[in-house]
């Protein structure tokens, strides 16, 4: 059987993303669009990457509430083409179909001690769950299609403390968001404590997320990956929260619990348009 199909190729256990889209056979190799090589930088991509450069000071620290406007702008006047991406690529048609569980691929655009530049491609009803970012500021931009975002924060534990179970590693947490974004949005921004900083994503159409994130994860400086599962605060017999609907001011039981075994990410070389770095 043959057809056209488009870019990640997996060699052995090397994985690269490329700009091609030719006849082949599906049997031998699985392609999948993805990205396209630009022949310059883009000048947004440029700038964003410079802002980054100024913005982010490193670990401990947070943006002043003007530089996370400023990168707020330039990243929501970003379009796909900047990243060397396009609606018209096979991966992003809703039509597309996706064997077996839908595995997430990412591609690092850049990365230094103080942030990273990431993009996450999920197919249609692909899940990245309920995961933390500790001690991270977090700019998330929806490049292409629909995505569902569930965010908490964890709640006061002083204005709480009556109602948290003695017999359980649940903690309350509060519903910041619960909602399907459609590209494009505005870019949201999560905070070491506040913003959302717990989120999980749901593909409702195949998408592609660019995240900033400063400090990136480092499992070495205690910046390690948790995963959690949220349970109704009703499941608590113990819990005398006011009850509220499923929306903002909705709390939720939150258990750390191990990163699921059908979850399936994938690391792309990035093959768009190159950043260029004027420091040493």
């Amino acid at each position: 059987m043959r057809t056209k199909i488009g870019l990640i190729e997996k060699k052995k256990r090397h994985s690269k993303v490329e700009p091609v889209s030719k006849v082949i056979n599906q049997k031998r190799c699985r392609r999948t669009t993805i990205c396209r090589r630009g022949p310059s930088v883009p000048m947004m991509l440029q700038k964003l990457f410079d802002s980054c450069r100024e913005v982010f000071k490193g670990p401990g620290t947070v943006p002043p509430p003007q530089d996370v406007q400023n990168m707020r702008q330039i990243l929501d006047s970003m379009k796909p083409e900047d990243v060397g991406l396009s609606r018209d690529l096979l991966f992003f048609k809703p039509g597309s179909v996706i064997k077996g569980t839908p595995r997430v691929r990412y591609t690092t655009i850049y990365k230094c001690t103080n942030f990273s530049l990431c993009i996450f491609f999920l197919p249609r009803t692909a899940v990245i769950p309920l995961h933390n970012h500790p001690g991270m500021t977090v700019f998330s931009k929806l490049l292409l299609g629909s995505m569902h975002i569930k965010a908490y924060d964890w709640a006061d534990p002083v204005k709480f403390e009556s109602s948290m179970p003695s017999s359980s590693n649940a903690r309350l947490a509060k519903l910041k968001a619960n909602t399907v974004f459609t590209a494009p949005c505005n870019t949201s921004v999560l905070y070491p404590t506040s913003g959302g900083n717990i989120h999980a994503f749901t593909a409702v159409t195949p998408c592609a997320v660019l995240d900033v994130i400063g400090p990136p994860y480092s499992k070495e400086d205690g910046r390690d990956c948790t995963y959690y599962r949220d349970l109704p605060y009703s499941s608590r017999s113990d819990c005398i929260v006011e009850e509220s609907k499923e929306g903002e001011g909705y709390y939720g039981w939150l258990e750390e619990t191990d990163m699921p075994k059908d979850l399936e990410m994938e690391g792309v070389e990035y093959l768009g348009p190159k950043i260029i770095d004027t420091v040493c």
